[in-house]
């Protein structure tokens, strides 16, 4: 008997994500995003992108059913962000899942759109190992989770206490001059510059703060730090070195994220560490990860770039293992939650 057929949703922030997945295959997955639309603005812009996914949801669920070769009478099962997010954005994907949900008499699950960064990665490098730590690296999110059932039991061990990674980059980006978005930018300059030039301060490193906060992060810090920097350089009349900029402050960030991430590792007595987000497409965040990773003797699994951006496979993904796992669907009338704790699974 084949297992049960997933479709997934997402719509957390601006793209539009549908994908259906069997097990661990995924058929068909197709996003549509509005990310163009905000360049002018500096970022994005909830009412757009709620209407961005109105007007995007359907043709995307047909391109997606239609790649995967399935009607949508197959579906067993659907499964939907119910949270963190936007809410307005959450609201439009939610509506949509439950109207799914009724008209063809499946179950429906309410998912993490966080812990789906990991799930993900189940489709690409096999069953997640039974233990393990998740670094969840995003433009709203960095957090340290251990996972000891990916769709049971998900424990938050810490997390940003200020700006997250991807929205320091970004943030980084603008301070720079750099395009919309620009974290990418700032990711690529990296690449050029001397990180060992310029070293900025990594938050909550040393002292008391090293122990009270032993897997939490603070970028803002840094970031002040980054501005004071270039400021001070352009009061000079003097030219901003932005590569070697970017590489210092690159390193700070990716050098904070990793040893935590390793450290929890070593704290919790597991031997993996799964990393996803969209800031997970981070070269430096990569490389340093698998460097550390191999001196301590863990296993790293990180998703291919195609998958560390939002996307309905990690929806999917979360919901599949949810109904492996026998864990009871939400009811029909769960809302969508903005600020959905990262300990929550599945909606109730």
């Amino acid at each position: 008997m084949s297992e049960p057929l997933i479709l997934g949703i997402e719509s957390t922030c601006d793209e539009t994500g549908v994908a259906l997945v069997r097990g661990r295959e995924l058929l068909g997955d197709v996003v549509a995003t509005s990310m163009d639309e905000y360049a002018r603005f500096g970022g994005i812009i909830p009412e757009i992108a709620s209407r961005a996914h109105l007007q995007s949801f359907l043709p995307t669920l047909d391109a997606a059913l239609e790649r995967a070769d399935v009607d949508l009478s197959e579906v067993d099962a659907v499964a939907v962000c119910a949270g963190p997010g936007l809410i307005g954005s959450l609201t439009v994907g939610i509506s949509a899942a439950k109207a799914l949900a009724a008209a063809t008499g499946t179950p429906l699950y309410g998912v993490n759109h966080v812990i789906g960064h990991l799930a993900v990665d189940e489709l690409v490098d096999g069953p997640l190992p039974e233990r393990f730590v998740g670094l969840i690296v995003s433009g709203g999110h960095s957090s340290i989770l251990a996972v000891r059932d990916i769709a049971t039991d998900v424990v938050e061990l810490g997390g940003t206490l200020d700006d997250a990674a991807g929205e320091a980059f970004d943030k980084v980006g603008r301070l720079l001059g750099l395009p919309y978005p620009g974290g990418p930018h700032v990711d690529r300059l990296s690449q050029e510059g001397d990180r060992t030039a310029i070293r900025f301060p990594r938050g909550l490193a040393a002292g008391k703060d090293k122990e009270r906060h032993r897997y939490d992060f603070s970028f803002s810090g840094l970031k002040t730090a980054v501005a004071r920097y270039v400021e001070s350089l352009e009061d000079q009349g003097l030219e901003v070195p932005q590569a070697d900029v970017c590489a210092g402050f690159s390193e700070a960030v990716n050098d904070s994220l990793t040893a935590k991430a390793v450290q929890a590792c070593l704290d919790e007595g597991v031997d993996a560490l799964v990393i996803g987000g969209g800031f997970s497409a981070n070269s430096r965040l990569r490389s340093l990860a698998a460097q550390r990773c191999e001196a301590a003797g863990l296993t790293l699994r990180v998703p291919p770039l195609r998958y560390c951006t939002d996307n309905g496979a990690q929806i999917a993904a979360l919901g599949a293992a949810a109904v492996r796992a026998g864990v009871e669907p939400s009811p029909l009338d769960f809302a969508p939650d903005s600020a959905m704790p990262l300990d929550t699974v599945v909606a109730r």
